[in-house]
């Protein structure tokens, strides 16, 4: 029981300092742009991992990236 109050405290906690230290500037935009920022977010992760994945296989002398081994 005892640890069942920490764990509620501290998330009451964690909420109200989400709240109080969140940029407010963020709070009047429309919902749409968060699909919009998930999206550019996915596009930026998959550009990460061709630009890594181009590098390791010159790394190790492998094929381009997108040709079958």
């Amino acid at each position: 029981m005892k640890n069942v109050l920490w764990v509620v405290l501290g998330a009451l906690l964690g909420f109200a300092a989400a709240k109080l230290l969140g940029r407010p500037d963020r709070d009047d935009q429309p919902v749409g742009s968060l699909d919009q920022r998930a999206r550019e977010f996915g596009r930026t992760v998959a550009e990460a991992y061709r630009a890594r994945e181009s590098e390791l296989r010159s790394a190790i002398g492998g094929a381009p990236a997108g040709t079958p081994q």
